[in-house]
């Protein structure tokens, strides 16, 4: 998990040192810069698709500035914009085992493939995520669809002057990269994707692609000629996740010492009933509310034993990792404090005074 995580995050270093996703966003929005409602849905589709492959707190930390950035130039409020992304970035952790933290820990601890994510979760992750935007373009788009919006902090009560604007504008790509640099990226970001799909060994795949997306992006040395350069875009990468999940291992490995997960174990084998579906709608539940008051990590390395345990007991697998990982991914959006994708777009919805 750890060294997988490692080589998906060099990965997203490198696309984001050769300005990969600025470009696509830049392209979009060139074309929907007059078109509200159709920005709105293909801003938020393309964040969503990213989110199913990149990390989700990657995911709002390069669209979230995008999307306030391109709105203040629409003069569009960017609110529902915003609400959608975040809502739509933690659906789409459900489609495939590396689209969260939580994934890969469940699809390494299970052996699920991606394979099993699609033919399991596509279906709730293509309704989930249409029913989200038909509502709010319904309910939230509609009412600001004709609003003039300029980015102001009400709470310093700053008059809307030049220097304001000046003050909270945001520094995105304004003219295209070499397309051969754009086009070799993407083409070798489709092939990693594929890879993902047909190898059922994502560390494999994780390291793989890494070192094809070093061997494309060769960088310049001293003496002016070009060669792979792992070092450099090591040095990019933040490394605080990985290390997260090592304390959370060692914690999990405390917690089984003192004997904490056998007394949730106990409480939710005591809890559980005989019916399958009850069961499944039971740890949804469970899993959906901690999910929303805690950071829906810490609550997965808790409950995958319980998860063991339960299929130990004859129930079927399948419902019960369907409603694992569902809860752990739908609770991230009853409160900001349960996804760090949430807490992210909330930090930077507050710096560019949305």
């Amino acid at each position: 998990v750890i060294f997988f995580l490692i080589s998906l995050f060099t990965i997203v270093a490198i696309l984001e040192e050769q300005l990969i996703f600025q470009e696509i966003a830049l392209r979009i929005t060139k074309k929907f810069s007059t078109n509200t409602r159709g920005f709105f849905w293909v801003i938020i589709l393309i964040s969503t698709l990213s989110a199913a492959f990149i990390e989700d707190l990657s995911v709002a930390i390069i669209f979230i500035p995008i999307i306030v950035s391109t709105s203040e130039k629409m003069k569009i409020n960017p609110t529902p914009i915003l609400l959608g992304t975040t809502i739509c970035i933690n659906l789409a952790s459900t489609l495939t085992p590396f689209g969260s933290a939580e994934n890969i820990l469940i699809a390494n601890k299970f052996s699920l493939s991606t394979s099993w994510f699609f033919t399991n979760l596509a279906i709730y992750f293509i309704i989930a995520t249409l029913l989200t935007l038909i509502l709010l373009d319904f309910f939230v788009l509609r009412k600001h669809l004709n609003e003039i919006w300029i980015p102001h902090c009400e709470e310093y009560d700053e008059p809307l002057e030049s220097q304001h604007l000046k003050e909270h504008e945001l520094v995105i790509l304004e003219e295209s990269i070499n397309p051969k640099l754009f086009y070799r990226n993407l083409g070798t970001l489709s092939i990693f994707f594929i890879l993902l799909i047909i190898i059922p060994d994502i560390l494999f795949v994780g390291i793989l692609g890494m070192l094809l997306f070093v061997f494309i992006n060769p960088r310049r040395n001293k003496a002016g000629g070009k060669k792979p350069d792992i070092s450099y875009f090591f040095r990019k990468v933040d490394f605080k996740l990985p290390f997260f999940f090592i304390t959370l291992f060692v914690l999990v490995f405390c917690f089984e010492k003192v004997g904490l997960i056998r007394i949730i174990e106990d409480f939710v084998v005591n809890m559980t009933p005989d019916n399958l579906f009850l069961l499944c709608i039971l740890v949804l539940i469970i899993t959906s509310v901690l999910s929303g008051f805690l950071d829906n990590l810490p609550v997965t390395v808790l409950f995958i034993p319980v998860i063991q345990i339960l299929i130990a007991l004859d129930f079927s697998s399948t419902p019960l990792l369907i409603a694992f990982i569902l809860g752990i991914n739908l609770g991230g959006n009853f409160l900001p404090q349960g996804s760090a994708a949430d807490m992210m777009t909330l930090e930077l919805s507050t710096k560019y005074c949305v």
